[in-house]
């Protein structure tokens, strides 16, 4: 069983390794491709020779040591891991869509070896640590699902709004322009039952201007822009503050007022007019972990998506789209 796992894994592998020139367009170093393998695996570089980073991954991932030169091997396992193909997603792909059908979430922040680990101790109490973990990875999705994981196309409309929170505590007193801010999607994004992004998907910030403490007492500023959100596919959905974004934040400033939510418990970020980034004052010295920040999409983005079976499909956690209001006919 164990060979024949192992042997479906690496036969994967191949399929993504064929679609490698499609995605090499960008010449990259192979000191650069190795740190982005171990930086999606394991969160940080490794020291050590180049070679024995490339077979120290290689034998993690597929337990042995696989043919080609440096660059064709770091390509396909890059591809492999963070891209995929058509017929066949992604590590990371997959990694998703079984902790979303786990706990309707996604740890995206976190190293892909540390999520496959904390997985097998939810489902089976004890990490699978002996086994290569493309083949733990597959065994996790046999457990879970009764049919494999496919890719499908989805259009997302433009001006589709999402809510996120910040993922870690903002400082305006030490943040720095260009310092990039994480913030974790707080609904599944769903095109009908076709999975975009799952709840916890990253989404991308940027400090674009910081203000010092000014005279009169005036406090410190830091302004941001939500630039990305990352789906599950390898595309990068683009965001903006437009109308929608406005109206979605004027509507959770509202529920929160009427729920009587504390300010220090729950901040939203309003945007600073349309295109404006946002504005975080310093008068309230941090602004904490979960604060919440509604954003847009900038265009319309096609990207690949789950196609939610049916027996799972009342697991989606979705913004239901809010209805027109209706206009009374004209008396007369």
């Amino acid at each position: 069983m164990k060979k024949s796992v192992l042997g479906l894994v690496l036969a994967l592998f191949v399929v993504c390794a064929a679609g490698v020139g499609a995605f090499a367009e960008e010449q990259q170093s192979t000191v650069f491709l190795m740190g982005k393998v171990e930086r999606l695996l394991y969160g940080s570089e490794r020291t050590g020779g180049l070679i024995d980073r490339l077979n120290g991954v290689e034998k993690e991932m597929f337990g042995r040591e696989l043919p080609g030169s440096i660059a064709e091997r770091q390509n396909a396992l890059l591809n492999f891991i963070e891209k995929g193909a058509p017929e066949q997603p992604s590590v990371l792909f997959k990694l998703a869509v079984a902790e979303w059908a786990v706990g309707q979430k996604v740890d995206s922040l976190s190293p892909a070896v540390k999520r496959v680990e904390t997985l097998e101790v939810d489902l089976e109490g004890t990490p699978q640590v002996d086994r290569p973990v493309s083949m733990r990875l597959e065994r996790i999705l046999g457990l879970l699902l009764s049919d494999p994981v496919t890719m499908q196309d989805a259009e997302i409309p433009a001006g589709t709004v999402v809510k996120g929170a910040l993922s870690r505590t903002l400082s305006p007193k030490t943040a720095k322009k260009g310092d990039l801010v994480d913030i974790t999607l707080q609904k599944d994004l769903a095109v009908g039952t076709n999975l975009v992004a799952p709840r916890g998907s990253r989404m991308q910030a940027t400090v674009t201007e910081v203000t010092k403490p000014r005279s009169f007492g005036r406090p410190a500023e830091v302004k941001i822009s939500v630039e990305k959100l990352f789906p599950l596919g390898p595309e990068e959905v683009f965001l903006t503050v437009g109308e929608n974004t406005k109206k979605a934040t004027e509507a959770e400033s509202a529920q929160m007022a009427a729920a009587g939510t504390s300010v220090v418990g729950a901040i939203l970020l309003g945007p600073i007019g349309l295109a404006g980034g946002f504005l975080v004052r310093g008068d309230l010295k941090e602004i904490p972990e979960g604060s919440l920040v509604f954003a847009e999409t900038a265009d319309t983005f096609r990207v690949s998506s789950y196609p939610v079976p049916l027996g799972l499909q009342g697991m989606l956690q979705k913004e239901e789209p809010r209805p027109e209001e209706k206009k009374e006919p004209d008396s007369k």
